[in-house]
């Protein structure tokens, strides 16, 4: 039977299709990054072409070709080849409307924080102002969300509007349908307005594009007609343009238009196709009585839409989490690289924030680099299939050295800025003398450590005293068991003491005033130097250590062999701050694998992943949870306390914790070491955070340039799952304006929901009562394409618990930032 020919509803009114032509800017998932920059700016070359003959009168059926740059990277990577005439050529292009500028840099993942998504967003804006031009609209393709701060982003830059074209791989669109506008209201009241869209190729599938016609969103009994040696491509066009307009009127579709996306090629990263306007043209000389079809930029299609009333499109307040983020969890180590890096350019700008050292071009260098690790594409296609193919391994290195080259750049500027504060070089007897800054927004009190170049470390067997030079007086310091000066600060925001070491009897560090002893018949220290031989200490230390316990004057923790920590003590609160419906113990390393029928068939590796859907796991997926083996104690002094716990679990042969209890501050300090096995099939490695404090309490993180109470403060229908946050997260009580704060440094993302393979639950739809699970998800490969396919080597991840008293929630996250920035420490010339 000829399915093309039977009788098939139509639209009852009439039609107009907007076709917003582009092409998606994937950077490297289709090809090598340079080749990829190659390809966007010839394809503005080939736009520029297109347009300037219809302009000319040459190619007069091109006159309603339009093209929208997707992304502001790709006309940067067009002008700096493109001659002045070109440049010329292009501007007036775009003045005309024949072309556009997105306000969009790269289409990115939730990793920037809100000053690198301020210098994005601004970049097409300052270029278009430089010849009398304007952006108002942004365009986003493929990926799953954003931050909140990413609209207050865009309207401080002046781009009222958003189109947003979901993939739904591995993800969902929000409010429960697609093409539908919506004001998105940002936290400081601000209102966006966007178009909640379709797939990106969708105009593909419907057939706009002749050579191009695509069979993914669309799920018809049409498609065996696409084998075809000469397919119908009309004739599927007309059926599928006809179904998909009929059926938005079933769906109480309101508007008598609708926006399709439209690629040139049927591939991301596709170049311009004026094919397109002359198909379109043919189409609307055979039905554009009924159903007409226009190409359009952005800024034509809001400005349609705005003549309608938007007064009664609905406000949503809130985060839009990214599905598509979890790929910086398959470079963990490359992503805690690119974390540092942002955190150490942070501090060069409280350093100087003038620019008297650091220039503005090396500091967009350094920020060039994030954004290009940022970018959401995470490997090269093939990279599960065939992760042994030079083209994946290559893509891989190129797409991790983006972290490595911010991580450089970023250090070698606050090198400089150290330098320019008397930062001391390497010479013969440097003055062990020290200047200690907070360069965060908040009073803060941490442990730092003095830096000593290896061989300096003999010093230490000397008697010294540590000096804050602001007071004069001596201030306590803890050696530690590696042979490291440990001392503790308070210091306000912006604050810096000057320390040095003084020897007790002033004759120089340098010098050897001790008497050489041939032998004394009462040494303690065995011929091996093994000191292990049990003497009564004179000093007690103020942290109690027992077989199954750890406490300080605030805080106690205690464990149990094969459980793991049992209980978290706030001894000011007598409460524990572990919730009590918690299903693993704090800290504990939770391992998921889902196998395959062959775990060593290409085909099959990667099919079990692509049944997977929401779940980032099967339904037969494998867990198991860690196991506690030992305990060891590894330092103990005046200031803290270091407790190692061993944890046996499967798909990792080495799993400890080191858990730093200070002795001064309810603050405990934990290092997450692990050694991951190589495996192929589609692996999960979460830590458990079962933290809280109290049912009454408040769930907050901190998100680029906001903060979100995940669950509450978040777009109907968006991901309940999981979350990407800046440097952390914590419970806040209206009690007693207290916090239970903990900072995430290496690790982002901070997962939500249940870890059980079900049906996913969107937000809106949990009950009225329920509340998040927390555990750090460090670890994943279980997309099918493009994430790094073994999660093998050696990690070290840092965390820290502490509590805050009287404190609200926007102050806690000065706290989160001076948390995890730590003091800067350097040694200085005299």
């Amino acid at each position: 039977m000829n399915h093309l020919s039977k009788k098939e509803p139509k639209p009852a009114r009439p039609w107009t299709l907007y076709v917003i032509h582009h092409s998606h800017t994937d950077i490297g998932y289709t090809e090598r990054q340079e080749r990829i920059e190659q390809y966007h700016a010839d394809f503005i070359r080939q736009a520029l072409k297109i347009t300037e003959a219809a302009h000319r009168g040459e190619r007069p059926e091109w006159d309603s070709f339009r093209w929208t740059c997707e992304t502001f990277w790709a006309v940067e990577r067009f002008l700096e080849s493109a001659s002045s005439e070109e440049k010329e050529a292009f501007q007036q292009a775009v003045t005309r409307g024949k072309i556009e500028l997105s306000g969009t840099y790269l289409n990115m993942t939730e990793l920037p924080d809100f000053d690198l998504l301020l210098r994005n967003h601004s970049k097409a804006q300052q270029y278009a102002k430089s010849f009398g031009h304007r952006i108002d609209s942004a365009m986003t393709a493929d990926i799953n969300g954003y931050s909140w701060g990413y609209a207050a982003s865009l309207l401080q830059n002046n781009i009222e509007h958003l189109f947003s074209c979901i993939h739904t791989h591995h993800g969902m669109y929000p409010l429960g349908r697609k093409q539908t506008p919506f004001w998105w209201e940002t936290p400081d009241g601000g209102k966006l307005l966007v178009w909640n869209g379709e797939h990106y190729m969708f105009g593909n599938e419907l057939g706009f594009c002749p050579d191009a016609l695509g069979k993914y969103i669309i799920k018809d009994e049409i498609q065996h007609f696409l084998m075809e040696p000469e397919p119908r491509h009309d004739e599927i066009a007309s059926l599928r343009i006809h179904r998909y307009l009929w059926n938005l009127e079933q769906e109480q579709y309101p508007y008598s238009f609708v926006p399709i996306m439209v690629s040139g090629l049927g591939t991301d990263n596709a170049s311009p196709n004026a094919d397109i306007a002359e198909w379109i043209a043919k189409w609307n000389g055979q039905h554009g009585d009924h159903i007409t079809i226009k190409m359009a930029t952005l800024s034509e299609f809001f400005a349609i839409l705005k003549q309608e009333d938007l007064s009664s499109l609905p406000v949503h307040r809130g985060d839009w989490p990214d599905w598509w983020t979890d790929g910086v969890a398959s470079t963990a180590m490359h992503t805690q690289i690119y974390r540092d890096a942002q955190r150490t350019l942070r501090k060069v700008k409280s350093l100087d924030p003038n620019h008297e050292v650091v220039s503005p071009a090396e500091l967009d260098e350094a920020s060039q680099a994030m954004t290009m690790y940022a970018e959401h594409t995470w490997g090269y296609h093939s990279s599960i299939y065939e992760p042994w193919h030079p083209q994946v391994q290559m893509l891989e290195v190129r797409k991790q050295s983006y972290a490595a080259e911010a991580s450089k750049l970023a250090y070698r500027a606050l090198d400089k800025a150290l330098i320019a504060r008397k930062g001391a070089l390497l010479t013969p007897k440097r003055p062990l003398r020290y200047e200690v800054i907070n360069t965060e927004p908040a009073k803060v009190t941490l442990l730092m450590t003095i830096p000593l170049d290896g061989w300096e470390t003999v010093l230490l067997q000397k008697e010294f005293r540590l000096i804050d030079e602001s007071t004069g007086q001596a201030i306590p310091y803890q050696l530690s068991s590696t042979q490291a000066i440990v001392a503790e600060l308070t210091l306000l925001p912006g604050e810096s003491h000057m320390l040095h070491l003084q020897p007790v009897d002033n004759a120089g560090l340098y010098a050897d005033s001790n008497k050489i002893v041939t032998a004394r018949n009462t040494e303690p220290i065995p011929s091996e130097g093994v000191y292990d031989i049990w003497s009564a200490s004179s000093v007690k230390p103020p942290i109690h250590i027992g077989d199954d316990f750890m406490e300080s004057e605030t805080m106690r923790i205690e464990w149990r062999i094969e459980e793991g920590i049992t209980a978290w003590k706030d001894k000011g609160l007598s409460a524990d701050l572990l919730d009590m419906n918690r299903k693993h113990a704090p800290f504990t390393p939770v391992y998921e694998v889902t196998p395959a029928q062959d775990e060593h068939s290409p085909s099959q590796v990667c099919s079990t992943r692509s049944r997977m859907g929401r779940n980032r796991k099967g339904i037969h997926v494998q867990r198991d949870s860690g196991r506690l083996t030992r305990v060891k104690v590894l330092d103990n002094g005046p200031l803290y306390a270091l407790v190692e716990l061993v944890f046996e679990v499967k798909g990792l042969s080495y799993y400890a914790l080191h858990l730093k209890m200070f002795a001064n501050q309810p603050r405990v300090e934990v290092s997450v070491r692990l050694h991951k096995d190589s495996v192929w099939l589609p692996e999960n490695v979460y830590v458990a955070l079962p933290f809280s404090l109290g049912p009454e309490a408040e769930l907050y993180v901190e998100k680029a340039g906001c903060l979100v109470r995940p669950w509450k403060d978040q777009l109907p229908g968006s991901c309940l799952d999981y979350t990407a946050v800046q440097e952390g997260w914590f419970w806040h009580s209206a009690k007693d304006q207290g916090a239970l704060a903990l900072s995430m440094t290496d690790t982002p993302l901070l997962q939500l929901g249940t870890l059980e393979h079900e049906p996913r639950k969107l937000h809106t739809m949990q009950s009225e009562n329920s509340r998040p699970s927390t555990y750090a998800w460090i670890l994943t490969n279980y997309w099918e394409t493009n994430f790094k396919a073994t999660l093998g080597g050696f990690y070290e991840f840092r965390y820290a618990v502490e509590r805050l008293h009287q404190i609200d929630p926007q102050e806690t996250v000065s706290a989160l930032h001076a948390s995890t920035g730590q003091f800067t420490v350097h040694r200085i010339q005299s």
